[in-house]
């Protein structure tokens, strides 16, 4: 099952927030997340908040907009209650899950509710996540009109071995399917890929790589695979069924990917995602990593507004009953002291092309710096203009960077 929610203070049924959350607001963009918590079967490493239709049972998937629409109706009061000045959404991101497991027009009756009540930029930027088997070209025209700017295709794989490992159960030849009809539609292509599945060889994650540069996307995302506790795969792992993750194949297929994009044209902009231009990169993403405020709606969905962070109340029923009653699906939620909105920059700031400004790094942490030069893990050119870059190297060992700017 998915992972505990944190501990922290309770939060208000009505879902208040302290006027402070409006000082800066101007300065700071606004997004919505729409979490669709919803699956057709559950891969055996997943750990995000995500069920099946025997999981659910007394809620119903078809109910799930609406739900969602009288959270997004409770957004709206709270924010004008706390004295924001209105922003139109900069960003929306449907995630989950399997957003496009839900009807186009499902989808669609959310995203109208994020511009019926807070107006949508003009250049907002509007992503769904997809499954290659979850959706056609019917529908990806029906989400463009819409108002889906982007869709991000969870690929994964392109060799059928590794997709059974992760038991994913697409077809690979479905995502050239996919993307053709994305572009039809006029819609940008982000393609996810998973490196460092138990069994996967080099040659395989070649061939991925190979068949992800072939559909010419905008947007490349490799996430290193991590073995949750509890899930299936960390099972499988334990019993000896499958091999366990080799952290040395884990740093050749970064290596690998990092050089076949780069020839390719992409750049990098974030330790696990490269675009072919700074046009594509996902603006969404980046404002979780800079700390911007965003509206998180759903069940197990985060928000952050102003320096006050919550979640909701992760299991659908437990959702649907809060959002029904009119009261805050909101679980818990913490305010963020100066210190700990400092060590967050850094945390998520180091990971980005443009890295951190060195002046958010405490006199130890400065100390630090000499030495991360020396064992090049950062640029010597941008640390002497006052900003930590990573290196490759660096990249390869962004925690432990990390965990050096941030001594204890």
């Amino acid at each position: 099952m998915p992972s505990a929610l944190p501990i922290a203070d309770p939060a208000p049924e009505d879902g208040a927030l302290p006027s402070t959350v409006a000082e800066g607001a101007e300065q700071r963009d606004f997004g919505v997340y729409l979490h669709v918590p919803y699956c057709r079967v559950r891969c055996g490493y997943c750990d995000f908040n995500t069920y099946t239709a025997d999981e659910v049972r007394g809620v119903k998937r078809s109910d799930f907009a609406d739900q969602a629409i009288a959270e997004l109706d409770l957004a709206a009061r709270v924010l004008a209650a706390a004295g924001l000045p209105p922003r139109p959404a900069s960003t929306v991101f449907l995630g989950g899950g399997t957003p496009t497991i839900l009807p186009p027009a499902d989808l669609a009756r959310m995203i109208g509710a994020v511009r019926d009540r807070f107006g949508l930029a003009p250049d907002a930027e509007v992503t769904t996540e997809s499954n290659p088997d979850s959706i056609d070209a019917a529908g990806l025209a029906a989400l463009a009109e819409a108002g889906v700017t982007r869709v991000s295709f969870g690929m994964q794989s392109a060799v059928p071995h590794v997709l059974r490992t992760l038991e994913r159960t697409h077809d690979p030849e479905n995502v050239a399917r996919r993307v053709a009809e994305a572009r039809a539609a006029g819609l940008a292509v982000s393609l996810d890929l998973i490196y460092g599945t138990p069994g996967e060889s080099p040659d395989d994650w070649e061939a991925s790589l190979a068949a992800a540069l072939a559909e010419r996307p905008d947007h490349v995302s490799a996430y290193a695979l991590i073995v949750e506790e509890g899930t299936k795969l960390a099972r499988q792992i334990a019993r000896g069924e499958v091999p366990p993750v080799d952290d040395d194949l884990h740093a050749a297929a970064y290596e690998a990917a990092d050089a076949r994009l780069t020839a390719s044209g992409f750049h990098w902009y974030e330790v696990s995602n490269w675009a072919t231009s700074p046009e594509q990169r996902s603006r969404h993403n980046r404002a979780y990593w800079t700390g911007q405020d965003w509206w998180g709606v759903g069940p197990g969905a985060h928000s952050h507004v102003g320096g006050v962070r919550w979640w909701n109340v992760k299991h659908p029923h437990a959702y649907a009953q809060r959002v029904g009653a009119g009261v805050s699906p909101a679980a818990g939620r913490e305010t963020l002291d100066a210190e700990t909105r400092r060590v967050e920059r850094v945390l998520l700031e180091t990971r980005l092309r443009e890295g951190l400004d060195r002046a958010l790094l405490t006199p130890s942490g400065r100390h630090a710096v000499a030495g991360l030069l020396a064992d090049e893990l950062i640029e010597p050119a941008a640390a002497f203009a006052g900003r930590i870059v990573l290196t490759l190297r660096g990249r390869l060992l962004a925690d432990a960077v990390v965990h050096r700017l941030l001594p204890d």
